[in-house]
């Protein structure tokens, strides 16, 4: 029996393979291949499309639609009794305007004295002091103007022909007894919110002067799939 069949009909033929694709032979015109192959790969091309603006959406969706629900501005009871909050982005809005008017405020002359000495009663109470410094620090490394993740570096812990990217986090290693020429360097892991901690000689570090903080920190997340532009501007030749 022959690998290929046919099968004949007033208006084409269809032949029938071991191959992964169908091919119609029109009586008249020429033959239409049917690509397995091509149609699997438009449709994982549909995928990488679709799915970060689905996965960015729902992330969008998700974040705004747990801080609107922190705010019961309006509730909602079900017949078993429990209390649903709607407040369709009305919380969400109300959150928004109430951390810039405490922004404002905390930027003023005489309310931020306030704000310093409710700060500095919650960094000297025992318990708190733990937990709340912690989660400011946090944060003033993000944002304001302490920011630590403004200085990406390449440092080579294991081996001096291997880098890692990092960032300058401290500058002065003197309280844990080491002299002035060694820094403290954090390195992020790969598509993780963890990472580690290393306090290494200066001359095992380098200065990424052309690539920002944050091209950095994406291109240490996505294990380096994502690209880099080059924040010097070259002139045109």
């Amino acid at each position: 029996m022959n690998s290929q069949s046919s099968m004949l009909n007033p208006q084409c033929s269809i032949y029938f393979n071991t191959h992964t694709s169908i091919m119609l032979q029109p009586t008249n015109g020429r033959p239409r291949l049917w690509n397995w192959r091509k149609i699997f790969q438009y449709f994982l091309q549909g995928i990488l499309v679709v799915a970060p603006v689905s996965i960015t959406m729902y992330l969008i969706y998700w974040f705004v639609s747990s801080v609107d629900n922190l705010v019961p501005i309006f509730t909602i009871k079900d017949e078993s009794g429990n209390i649903t909050t709607r407040n369709y982005g009305l919380g969400f809005l109300a959150i928004i305007a109430a951390l810039i008017v405490i922004g404002y405020l905390s930027s003023n002359f005489i309310t931020s004295r306030i704000f310093s000495l409710f700060d500095g009663w919650l960094e000297r109470t025992p318990g708190i002091k733990f937990i709340y410094s912690s989660v400011k620090d946090f944060f003033e490394a993000f944002a304001g103007n302490k920011r630590k993740f403004n200085k990406a570096v390449l440092v080579s812990i294991y081996n001096p022909d291997v880098f890692q990217v990092g960032f300058i986090t401290g500058e002065d290693a003197s309280q844990f007894g080491l002299s002035e020429d060694h820094v403290t360097v954090y390195v992020p892991y790969s598509y993780s919110f963890a990472g580690q901690t290393f306090i290494v000689p200066k001359h095992r570090v380098k200065m990424v002067e052309n690539v920002s903080a944050s091209d950095a920190m994406k291109f240490v997340l996505s294990g380096g799939i994502s690209e880099v532009e080059d924040d010097h501007h070259h002139p045109p030749k």
